[in-house]
């Protein structure tokens, strides 16, 4: 039996890694090439989860596995940031680990 993904704590592991990353929902939404940014404020409050093909980019933009973007039923929220910053903005951190009790 598998378990199954916990939406709230994806959502708040979601919102903490972008914004730990220096990112904001105007930048998440230009990168997925989304036409509004209710989505996004939609995974961040628990209510959806992101469409593999946005999960992927998502990995892609933050530096880690896909899988490391979701919070399985009954896990704390881990998360950490290994990406190398390529978008010409200003980074503060290029490597970030936080344990969430929830």
């Amino acid at each position: 039996m598998y378990q199954p993904i916990d939406q709230k704590k994806t959502g708040i592991k979601l919102k903490a890694m972008v914004k730990a990353a220096g990112y904001n929902v105007k930048y998440i939404q230009e990168y997925l090439h989304l036409s509004c940014p209710q989505s996004i404020y939609r995974w961040f409050k628990g209510h959806i989860l992101p469409s593999v093909e946005h999960l992927c980019a998502l990995s892609s933009l933050l530096g880690v596995h896909m899988e490391d973007l979701l919070v399985l039923q009954g896990q704390p929220i881990i998360y950490s940031i290994k990406a190398t910053m390529d978008v010409p903005r200003t980074k503060r951190m290029l490597s970030y680990r936080v344990l969430l009790s929830m």
